[in-house]
């Protein structure tokens, strides 16, 4: 990505119009357009700072808490390969630490604010009358979180957030930042495997997942590689696609996690209407909406985790470096067992996976 001189307002107002032409002419929405003009998404925002755009304060969470006030919204967080839509009201706000927690009946959270950098309210012209958003951002640029008003959102109150949290400085030029190198993965060679494996058979909770990858040295996927066998069956690269038509025609609530590295943006429910459109994968349902590029992943994973609860079975994709696409779960609460269909659902998953390779 580069920098364009949005410091000089001519070739701002002249960076725009090129942008506006392109956008319309190709179809192209906004993250793609940014991309099509080598700008990041949150430089594409900034440029019309001052026209159809406001820099809001960065204090996230401080934002975040606003949000109930909008009434019935949605909210979309997005990685590279899926895109999760949900339609909802926001109910509890909270945070401790460095992590925010949005919990409610529709929208469900896991806010990584530390990693949010900017934020803007966005005012956009569209064929059903004018869209609003709230748009988050981190440091390099990439969108981490957006929320956007529908015609039954109360607008008016939209407009006072946007009010009360405007920035006292409204640039177009964004500082960012390049992203941290990812550190190299430790040798299998130099991994306990036998305290790995220890310690996940003594996992009492699936939030002790992250904890043991930092303790042992391990990424995601090279944990789910060395994993005991009992606890981890490697699935077809493609298995989202029947694991969501079962879903449906079962019946089966399921949960669907979907994230980057600033959001988790969690559905719990019941999913129905499910299409295949070239290489998306899509849920469009009326309240839940997931995009999901089939091509884009490079392993997928059936993962069985101890808890006090019993084991909790999950559905796990990757990308080819090996970033998290989504993670699909049964329906539960914390205390509840896991669901009996979904673990069965996910056993025939498995079961087609040996056959094929069989």
């Amino acid at each position: 990505m580069t920098q364009t001189n949005f410091s000089d307002s001519e070739a701002c107002a002249q960076w725009r119009e090129s942008y506006l032409a392109h956008k319309t002419a190709n179809k192209l929405r906004q993250r793609d357009a940014a991309a099509a003009m080598q700008v990041s998404e949150a430089q594409a925002v900034a440029a019309f700072v001052g026209v159809n755009v406001v820099r809001l304060k960065p204090d996230f969470m401080g934002l975040i808490a606003q949000m109930p006030r909008l009434g019935a919204v949605m909210t979309l967080t997005r990685n590279e390969a899926a895109v999760h839509e949900k339609d909802g009201v926001f109910e509890k706000v909270s945070a401790e630490g460095h992590v925010g927690l949005v919990l409610g009946a529709d929208i469900d959270l896991r806010v990584f604010h530390r990693r949010w950098a900017f934020a803007f309210a966005v005012r956009e012209a569209s064929a059903n009358g004018e869209m609003k958003s709230f748009q988050f951002y981190d440091a390099q640029g990439e969108a981490v979180f957006k929320v956007f008003l529908r015609a039954h959102s109360d607008h008016a109150a939209f407009d006072a957030i946007v009010a009360e949290w405007t920035d006292a400085g409204q640039s177009a030029v964004l500082a960012l930042q390049p992203a941290e190198p990812a550190p190299s993965p430790r040798a299998d060679e130099a991994i306990d495997r036998a305290g790995f494996h220890a310690a996940w058979a003594e996992m009492k909770d699936t939030h002790e997942f992250f904890p043991l990858l930092r303790k042992f040295g391990l990424t995601r996927t090279q944990a789910l590689r060395l994993a005991e066998p009992r606890y981890v069956t490697r699935l077809a690269d493609d298995v989202i696609e029947t694991l969501l038509v079962e879903a449906a025609r079962e019946q089966v609530p399921i949960m669907v996690f979907v994230g980057n590295a600033g959001m988790i943006q969690i559905h719990t429910g019941p999913v129905t209407n499910i299409r295949t459109m070239g290489e998306w994968v899509n849920v469009l349902d009326e309240r839940f909406n997931l995009h999901l590029r089939n091509d884009l992943v490079a392993s997928a994973w059936l993962v069985r985790k101890p808890t006090d609860d019993g084991i909790v079975t999950s559905v796990e994709l990757f990308d080819a470096q090996g970033e998290n696409i989504a993670m699909l779960f049964g329906a539960r609460k914390p205390g509840a067992p896991e669901l009996a269909a979904w673990r069965e659902l996910a056993g025939a998953l498995q079961s087609h996976a040996q056959l094929s390779a069989a």
